[in-house]
């Protein structure tokens, strides 16, 4: 487990969850933390394609600076 923490640990802390935010919200919460990481997931792959896209670019230009 992380952080060295138990099954046991995790229940309570599970069970302290439940409690603040009662049964009804905790499916909102999970769907929204869900929709948030795959917004932050896709903006991440589209800078690494823009960076890949820039790298090529620039060694294209410098390809035909050699040739000139």
């Amino acid at each position: 487990m992380p952080w060295n923490m138990g099954p046991w640990e995790l229940a309570i802390i599970l069970v302290i969850v439940l409690l603040l935010f009662g049964a009804k919200r905790l499916p909102e919460m999970g769907k929204s933390l869900g929709t948030g990481i795959r917004e932050f997931k896709k903006s991440l792959s589209a800078i690494n394609e823009d960076d890949e896209k820039d790298k090529k670019e620039a060694s294209s230009q410098i390809e035909d600076k050699k040739e000139a």
